[in-house]
This record gives C-alpha cells, structure tokens and sequence, in this order.
C-alpha cells in the first residue's frame, strides 16, 4: 500500500519542525498550507516574536519535561555542528527573590528557580551561585550551559530542511480544519491532517478550542551585548505580570531583553512605558550591557516588539482526533493529530512535540492499515 498523504496546518516552529521530523524518520508524502510562513510578521504569526531560547519550565516527570529533554539534544547539536541554524551556547543565569514568592513570573519559572531542576542532569555546568555572584537583593541563583535560538534564522532553516526532505508548503487561509484536506499536492483528498495552528486553533471551524488564549509578551531588542543570558523570578509591584529576561541572538541578531506576560491581552502595539521599564531592570541586573556609569541611554534600540504566545488552560493539547467529512466520494473518516497551545516553549519543546505527535501520526495510520515504513534518521 502506497504511504500517506499529510497535511499540516500551521509554518511556525511547530508546524514546520512536525513536518521536518515526519520527512525525516517516514515515507509519506506531506504538504504544509499556512496563512502565514517565515518572513511574515503578523501579531497572529507567534513564531517570529519569540526571544527564543531553551530555559525549561516544565515539571519534573511530565511529558513536557520529555519534549524538552529531546529538543535540548538536537538544539545541542545545531549549535555544536550548523551554524546556519543561527543557535548558539551561551551562559544562562537564574536568579531568585524570596520577596517574588507567589508572583505571576515566580509560578511561571518555578522550576529553574530552584537548585535542583530535573534539567540538572541534562545541562552541562550547573552549579548554584555563590553569594558574591549575587547582586544585592538577589537570595539565590543557578548556571548553566544552554543554547539561544535566532528565530529570524532558524525558521528559514527549517523551511529550507523541509524543502530539501521533500516537505511542499503552500500559502492559505483555511476557515474550517476539514479544508485542510483539499491542499495536499498530490491527491485530491488528503490521509491525515496535523493542526498546527497555536493562537489560531481559537478560531479555526472544527476546532475552536475556547480553551487557547494569548499571554502577551512585549520585548526591545538592542545592538548591546550581554554576557550571558538572564532571568529572574519576578519585578517590583504593581506589574507583577512583567519579568526580566536577556538573550543575546547569534550571528547578529540583536540582544533581547524582555519582557512581560499578560496573560488574555490581545494588544499588539508597544507600550512605551513598558519598554522603560524592560530597559531599567535589563541594565539593573545586567550592568554589562552598557558602559560603566551609564542607564538606558547606553542602550541602542534596534526596535520594540510584541508577541502573543499561545497558551492553552490545562496544557498543550497533543493527540488524536476523529472527524467526519462530507466529499464527491460520499462520507469518510478523517484522523486528525492535535499539536498546539505550548505557550511560551514552543521553541524549547519542538522536537520533543515532534516526535510525539509523529508517534500518534503511525500509530492512527497503522490502526486504517496504511503503509507505514519508517527511513533511517538523518
């Protein structure tokens, strides 16, 4: 029997590193359709805004824990061997506040804030701070090697590895998730849809998924460099839904300095005052980043950017789905494999997602009797 036609919906990070990995390890035939692909930049269009880089927030023993372990190890490696990935190892500092106990930030992160995250033992150089490493209202802190993801590069790169696996991306807009079924470039009706959607899951007919919501993160990006990448458990009251992270982007890209998460905003326009205040806890904890003596005047801006991730209450929604169609042919069965709502570590968890959504996709096309011959990893 001959392999399977997929369609994904959805060229952002996870739409597009799902069709990369099923390239990879299958023989099916798949084609990507999207509203938007890389080189937009649309508040609707997640991917392009993120900082990004690998800072687990997952939990001990979840399965989310296991996307991140396993994108660590192929972000690991494309920063070790492609370059043109645009990632790249840097130093990450964590640095903790009693005072921020309770704080939207401090839940968010509440695991790399502590001195024995399960992600320890996957990292090289962990190792607490010593309390001269600690600036003055600071109780504690951790190191580690981790990597800083060029989103303005490696979404071009994972286009150009799907495209060179074979992978076909057209551009559309799809109303219902059922449309997806006609965009296959191949066949007039497709095997499997993968739903890739993030925010968009929200509104798409099919799906609607009232559950998925934004938390909007508003970033400056400067030409300043920064030492290591940072973050923190929490800001000064009242904004307690505003943090501080820095990550400075390889080859180029600019130094990041974040950020808040307002979770349920939809406002994609800066907020100037904001930004101020991004700027001053930046320079505050990372001193570095402008010449001794000076604030935010030392700093140069690039531009100021909003994002929205896609959260989902209850957590990503990874697995199965049946649905009924209508065609010329009469009435079918249509399986469909959900991918979307990982927030704020979309990037982080990729691979791992991948491969758990590549599992489902085998497992459904097995129980309809599809040939499902896997190739070698590349």
């Amino acid at each position: 029997m001959a392999s399977a036609n997929i369609v994904i919906i959805g060229a952002g990070v996870a739409g597009l590193t799902t069709a990369l990995t099923l390239a990879r390890t299958t023989n099916h035939s798949i084609t990507v359709v999207a509203k938007h692909m890389p080189g937009d930049y649309d508040i609707e269009y997640t991917s392009p805004w993120a900082g990004a880089n690998w800072m687990p927030v997952s939990v001990r023993n979840t399965p989310a824990a296991e996307w991140d372990r396993v994108t660590f190890k192929e972000f690991w490696r494309l920063a070790k061997d492609t370059p043109e990935a645009g990632i790249h190892i840097q130093d990450m500092i964590m640095y903790n506040r009693k005072a921020d106990a309770g704080k939207v930030t401090a839940n968010w992160f509440s695991e790399p804030l502590t001195q024995d995250p399960w992600f320890k033992e996957i990292v090289s150089e962990f190792r607490p701070l010593s309390p001269s490493e600690l600036p003055p209202d600071v109780d504690s802190g951790t190191h580690w090697k981790s990597v800083c993801i060029n989103t303005a590069l490696y979404l071009p790169y994972l286009t150009s590895q799907c495209l060179a696996h074979g992978v076909v991306l057209k551009r559309a807009v799809l109303t219902h998730i059922l449309d997806a079924l006609s965009f296959h470039h191949l066949v007039p009706r497709a095997d499997l849809i993968v739903n890739c959607t993030g925010l968009l899951a929200s509104k798409l007919g099919g799906v609607k998924d009232s559950k998925v919501y934004p938390a909007r993160g508003q970033i400056v990006i400067v030409r300043n460099k920064a030492p290591a990448m940072y973050s923190i458990s929490g800001a000064d009251s009242p904004y307690d839904n505003e943090c501080m992270y820095i990550m400075t982007r390889a080859a180029g890209g600019g130094t990041v300095l974040g950020g808040t998460y307002e979770k349920g905003s939809w406002e994609s326009q800066p907020d100037l005052n904001q930004a101020v205040r991004i700027m001053v806890r930046a320079v505050r904890y990372c001193p570095q980043l402008v010449k001794p003596g000076h604030g935010i005047e030392g700093l140069d801006v690039v531009r100021h950017c909003v994002g929205l991730r896609p959260l989902r209450e209850g957590g990503p929604r990874v697995e199965e789905e049946k649905k009924i169609w209508e065609g010329w042919e009469g009435v079918g069965e249509v399986r469909v494999v959900h991918n979307y709502g990982a927030g704020g570590f979309g990037y982080q968890a990729s691979y791992g997602m991948a491969e758990n959504v590549a599992r489902l996709v085998e497992e459904l096309l097995a129980e309809a009797k599809f040939d499902t011959v896997t190739k070698a990893k590349l």
